[in-house]
């Protein structure tokens, strides 16, 4: 390429970014003013609440985080509700904060009080490893993500900016490990999204040029499988048939080779017990399995997980799976069982607006462009449980490493930009 034809080509990329990125306003850019004031404050809120335990079953422990919260809500004016939930389903409930208004978008702001790690865990402690990160049980899933909601909120209030918007925010205690049943421990947050017209949610960034737009749901999956008992010679004979374990693993062999292969659906078998008899401890995952070589098995039990984008992907699944399970070898039955989780968040045409809302404020920031992640590669989340009802965008919260193992960390560099950034995107909704 000649040196005018270069200076040409450049000159024209110049442009188009030029005109992709806008100018911010006067108030958006005091707007970016207050968050950095408020930076270091809002790190050591976040040393704070990590070092309060709060996993799913210690219940006292969520709600003292939710109390920290609760507290810096009232602050800037927010009205607090505390939704218990039934002392039987074993969770601690939920903190909602709500400014009412009529202006702009109406606006659903997503995160959870609970990690996934509990009282007896060894690893409970905020620690610097150097000046930009930090060992944080739950820091990063998803305490930073609380802050990150409460600081870019708490600008757009020194700001005077909340005057006649409608945010609700709801930190659920159970994300980590959902109360059954779902009607009850997520009914409060799905009357909230029929309130709203947007939810964002603050789980874990999957990187800082990324945000969610679809997530996978999930259910449950439970294979029992009964054979003939009797002495092992007799197996495969027309008197005694194939046994149970024969049976369970024609099932699971055929679910690898004939349900297997659509593009987000994924089914794990996560624990398999066969034998004469069997206990399993739904509590705490744990098993035992008794048998002998030379008996027929006369029972088999699998417990497994299904991901998918769609319902009719999940539907379409389960009809092959239940199928397949139905064709039994001699002398032996089986039965499958399922149990609904998180629902899918499938990539709407609203989803991807939002993100392009979200692309445009970061490109004002300079913080460059943001593409939507593969969610094949992203868990379930409580956004899901709210897609049905409103356009919805994930994975705004903060960044780190290792979330769900006592290597969590959580990186304190990031998290003034990405307040920067939900601040901004926050004002532009409610002004619209």
């Amino acid at each position: 390429m000649n040196k005018r034809l270069l200076i040409a080509v450049l000159s024209i990329s110049l442009f188009c970014f030029q005109t992709s990125a806008q100018k911010l306003s006067k108030t958006e850019k005091k707007l970016i003013k207050t968050v950095e004031k408020n930076n270091s404050e809002a790190i050591s809120f976040l040393e704070k609440t990590v070092n309060i335990n709060s996993g799913t079953l210690n219940l006292e422990g969520v709600k003292e985080v939710g109390q920290v919260f609760n507290d810096a809500f009232e602050a800037i004016d927010f009205e607090t509700t505390w939704f218990g939930m039934p002392a039987e389903m074993n969770r601690a409930g939920h903190l909602f904060a709500e400014t009412r208004g009529t202006k702009g978008k109406k606006l659903l702001l997503i995160g959870h009080l609970d990690t996934v790690f509990e009282e007896d865990s060894p690893f409970q402690t905020f620690e610097m490893v150097n000046d930009s990160i930090a060992h944080a049980p739950g820091g990063n899933d998803m305490k930073g993500g609380n802050v990150i909601i409460l600081y870019a909120l708490r600008a757009l209030k020194e700001n005077g900016l909340l005057g006649d918007a409608q945010i609700i925010v709801a930190f659920t205690g159970d994300e980590e490990s959902s109360g059954k049943p779902l009607e009850i421990s997520r009914k409060d947050l799905v009357d909230a999204a029929k309130r709203s017209d947007i939810a964002l949610g603050f789980e874990t960034s999957t990187g800082f040029n990324y945000a969610t737009v679809a997530r996978r749901g999930s259910s449950g999956w439970e294979v029992e499988v009964k054979g003939k008992r009797s002495h092992s010679s007799g197996i495969f004979s027309e008197e005694v048939g194939a046994g149970a374990i024969f049976e369970m693993s024609r099932i699971l062999n055929r679910f690898y080779n004939e349900v297997r292969g659509e593009e987000y659906l994924t089914f794990n078998p996560g624990v398999l017990l066969g034998g004469t008899f069997l206990d399993y401890d739904v509590k705490t995952g744990k098993g035992n399995a008794f048998g002998k070589s030379n008996v027929v098995a006369q029972t088999a039990v699998v417990k497994g997980g299904l991901r998918f984008i769609s319902e009719e992907q999940k539907e379409n699944a389960r009809k092959k799976m239940r199928e397949i399970v139905a064709d039994n070898l001699p002398h032996t039955t089986a039965e499958i069982k399922f149990e609904d989780s998180y629902p899918a968040m499938g990539p709407t045409e609203g989803n991807k607006a939002l993100l392009k809302q979200l692309n445009q404020v970061s490109l004002d920031l300079k913080q460059g462009e943001v593409i939507a992640y593969d969610p094949g590669k992203r868990g379930a989340a409580d956004t899901s449980f709210v897609a049905a009802y409103v356009d919805c965008l994930d994975g705004l919260g903060t960044m780190g490493t290792g979330a769900h193992t006592p290597e969590e960390t959580v990186n304190l560099n990031t998290i003034e930009a990405l307040t920067k950034r939900t601040a901004v995107l926050i004002y532009r909704l409610i002004n619209e």
